[in-house]
């Protein structure tokens, strides 16, 4: 592929990337009622960067800041993959999570009114409670992955069109 097609596809594969993510992270929540956690919250956002990015990249003349948006793009991607993982990690108990997951503390409630109120929220759901899997792994798995792997061919991507034709 040589750097003005990679250039003018661009736009279009961050697009469809965001568009997928995000449809599919969309899907199972409204759809098939799975609740997201803060975590799943914060693993959608690189995507919606990226989609900014795919704008930005097309509304550009062809091939203009290609370069920097691949390499944001991979930023974004790389943060993104970060997320996941810490999310995997807090699913498989390796560690903590330092987000509010999982509702409110009782003991914040000074009033006999806060605490009633507190205890009629819906509660937020927990960071570490898996709701489906497919062949075992978790979302936030396959997003370390994906994330992961969209990152590498973000970078190639960058210095692809570094490169002289």
């Amino acid at each position: 592929m040589t750097q003005t097609s990679l250039a003018r596809a661009q736009p279009l594969v961050l697009l469809a990337i965001a568009i997928g993510a995000l449809g599919s992270a969309y899907t199972a929540q409204y759809a098939y009622g799975l609740e997201p956690c803060v975590l799943c919250l914060y693993q959608r956002i690189p995507y919606a960067v990226v989609g900014v990015l795919g704008v930005f990249a097309y509304l550009m003349p062809a091939g203009r800041y290609a370069r920097e948006i691949a390499a944001l793009a991979g930023l974004a991607f790389v943060i993104g993959a970060a997320t996941a993982f810490y999310h995997v990690g807090v699913e498989q108990h390796w560690w903590a999570s330092a987000a509010a997951c999982g509702g409110g503390d009782p003991a914040t409630a000074v009033t006999m009114d806060q605490f009633q109120a507190l205890l009629q929220q819906k509660p937020e759901k927990a960071c570490d409670e898996v709701d489906w899997t497919l062949f075992g792994i978790s979302m936030a798995t396959y997003n370390a992955v994906a994330s992961s792997l969209m990152a590498a061919g973000a970078f190639a991507a960058w210095r692809r069109l570094g490169s002289p034709s």
